[in-house]
């Protein structure tokens, strides 16, 4: 085979992955923004598959064709979410651990921070105060951390099976991805920032199993300081 023939199989071959990684990207969307806007799950594996294996290409895909890159995440939390919901809940709370971001907390908390994360003083200022009372009565382990590498070393010294955690969608999307192995729910932030952000605290009580799930599912918000409906995304 001469080098001219070479070349020419090797374009067709490339050419060919190219329209079928468009074709893919492509698909995953439409099921993503059905799922989002519909909330009907078709081929989750696919899009997991999708979002984890090409999470970059795919976010700025998701740009070139006019759609907010954020709904990447949006689609692999909620899909992750629908997928391990049976099992989380058949796991007994003594083996699921919360894990909420540190900047819930208030402008004056007075935290201290260990190798754990912070140690919550029940002032009662924030929200994390509550979500962790209502936990810990559930049996759930907490931790309140300010970021990934907190996270690894909670990997490394505790046992457990699932985890819930809260934060941004992007952060949320990604802890999920490396937390694969466990059946992990997430719930996202609805307004983001350093400090004294916010989630609706009716979520992570329901995850937790403290109140009674809504029967309407709740809006999907972006990652970012405003409050959105995935629909206009």
């Amino acid at each position: 085979m001469g080098f001219y023939e070479f070349y020419q199989i090797f374009g067709q071959i490339a050419f060919f992955l190219a329209v079928t990684m468009l074709i893919l990207l492509s698909v995953t969307l439409i099921l993503g923004k059905l799922l989002l806007k519909e909330n009907k799950l078709v081929f989750p594996r696919l899009l997991l598959f999708t979002i984890d294996m090409f999470y970059g290409l795919f976010k700025k895909f998701s740009e070139n064709v006019g759609v907010n890159a954020e709904i990447v995440d949006q689609i692999g939390v909620e899909v992750r979410n629908k997928v391990n919901l049976n099992i989380f809940k058949n796991i007994k709370s003594q083996d699921k651990i919360l894990v909420l971001p540190h900047c819930l907390r208030h402008s004056d908390c007075e935290a201290k921070l260990e190798s754990s994360g912070l140690v919550c003083k029940d002032c009662n200022r924030c929200v994390i105060g509550v979500l962790k009372k209502k936990a810990e009565n559930q049996g759930f382990k907490v931790f309140i951390i300010p970021g990934s590498t907190f996270l690894k070393k909670i990997l490394d010294e505790n046992k457990f099976k699932a985890v819930l955690g809260v934060a941004c969608y992007q952060d949320l999307n990604l802890a999920m991805m490396k937390l694969s192995k466990f059946s992990c729910q997430g719930v996202p932030l609805l307004k983001d920032g350093c400090i004294n952000t916010k989630v609706d605290p009716r979520a992570v009580l329901e995850k937790i199993g403290e109140i009674q799930r809504c029967k309407k599912e709740s809006r999907i918000n972006s990652c970012n300081n405003k409050t959105h409906s995935p629909k206009t995304l």
